[in-house]
């Protein structure tokens, strides 16, 4: 029987396949998706913020690069300490805490814009990617866990869903906000939109802290009671190979997706591609980030009738062939060729996650903590990439997060069944 109370223990996050069953989880996963919403809008809003502050403040490719840097390498940092602090107050409190958090992130980039202080919108971004790290180490594992988890995949793939309802529209919000007035580019275009979401993030630690969300159950199966007599002498998830592959393969699969998402502008506004200025070239954004959306609700019922590896192993060699024709294309077909890599990295979060996971009993907060450490490929692979613009050229630079793909078609073709 489903307990609500305003903690949510995790320890033990195990749900029996029969309770699983017969529980309704759609309100949870509902708040769920909202969370995810918000948190999608906020990452993706930094491919507009990219070329914005790259023209503000005069910025070279690699200089650039330092906005993801600084957002995702708070996920490395703060994802350890995440783990312990969701183990002592739950759950639900990780969540509004991480809420909180970064909304005083927002709130630094009135300071930063008024000073002009590249380091402080940095560090305005850290503190922001640190509450989304805190609010992503609770939130995924919880989803995995309000339901069967033969299903665990295409549940998270559906919530993740609507994360990509926030990318999609964050960069027309940001392109309408931000891009639009190409003669005059102020730093106070960014008060206001960032104090509002501020705010949000506010109101959803507050609604989150006052909810009551069920509680995850410490029940156990015989086949999981098994299970953890087999693998009861594991004193640390990464001694579970699928979850050390599936720590590289978040690394690589974020690092690619924020790349492409990173330099995808600029990539548009090459003489040999499209040749759109940015006002124009931030709207097809959405695009890259619609074709995930699409591809996340897709693959939710995709997953429920066909492998989640062998979808995983497909998406990626899509991807892997998608971006090497807009490497080596020209014009309208190298455009429209890596907008549609969007819709290929879709299910691949999700998939490698809950595959990642899986099985993992006890070690699964410590698991989750590893993974969303992972996340920090948003910050190596677009620095290593915009290294490459700056030296070889835009367009060929893109090859990085084709190596990338090559890695996640491997897990998928490993972990097969």
């Amino acid at each position: 029987m489903i307990q609500n109370s305003p903690r949510n223990t995790p320890k033990n996050t195990q749900f029996s396949n029969q309770n699983a069953q017969k529980t309704d989880y759609s309100f949870a996963l509902g708040i769920m998706a909202s969370l995810f919403f918000t948190f999608g809008f906020i990452t993706c809003l930094n491919d507009i913020l990219s070329p914005y502050l790259q023209k503000l403040l005069k910025l070279n490719y690699t200089q650039t690069s330092f906005i993801q840097v600084a957002f995702f390498l708070a996920y490395f940092v703060i994802s350890p300490p995440s783990s312990f602090i969701i183990q002592k107050i739950g759950y639900k409190m990780g969540m509004a805490l991480g809420l909180l958090m970064s909304g005083v992130g927002c709130a630094m980039f009135y300071p930063a814009s008024v000073t002009l202080s590249y380091p402080l919108f940095l560090c305005a971004l850290f503190v922001l990617a640190g509450g989304i790290a805190l609010l992503q180490t609770a939130s995924n594992p919880y989803i995995s866990a309000l339901g069967n988890p033969d299903t665990s995949s295409s549940r998270l793939a559906l919530v993740q869903a609507f994360n990509s309802v926030g990318t999609t529209i964050a960069p027309f919000a940001g392109t309408y906000l931000l891009l639009q007035n190409t003669k005059n580019t102020t730093a106070e275009d960014l008060q206001i939109p960032y104090l509002m979401l501020g705010m949000a993030f506010l109101g959803l630690a507050i609604l989150v802290y006052n909810l009551s969300l069920p509680t995850i159950q410490n029940t156990t199966t015989t086949e999981e009671n098994i299970e953890h007599k087999i693998h009861e002498n594991k004193t640390s998830a990464l001694q579970y190979p699928q979850l050390l592959f599936g720590v590289i393969g978040i690394f690589m699969y974020v690092g690619a997706e924020v790349s492409i998402g990173t330099y995808l502008t600029k990539f548009l506004g090459e003489a040999n591609i499209a040749n759109l200025p940015e006002e124009k070239a931030g709207y097809y954004v959405s695009f890259y980030w619609g074709g995930a959306m699409v591809g996340r609700f897709l693959g939710a019922y995709i997953m429920q009738h066909i492998s989640p590896p062998k979808v995983l192993f497909f998406n990626a060699f899509l991807a892997f062939s998608l971006v090497n024709v807009a490497v080596f294309g020209n014009g309208m077909l190298a455009m429209y060729a890596l907008l549609a890599v969007g819709f290929a990295n879709s299910i691949m979060f999700p998939t490698i996650f809950t595959l990642a996971i899986k099985g993992i009993g006890k070690h699964t907060e410590q698991g989750s903590g590893f993974l969303c450490m992972a996340i920090v490929g948003g910050a190596v692979v677009p620095l290593l990439q915009g290294i490459c613009a700056d030296n070889i050229g835009l367009q060929v630079s893109f090859l990085i997060p084709t190596l990338c793909y090559v890695y996640i078609a491997w897990f998928g073709w490993r972990i097969r069944n």
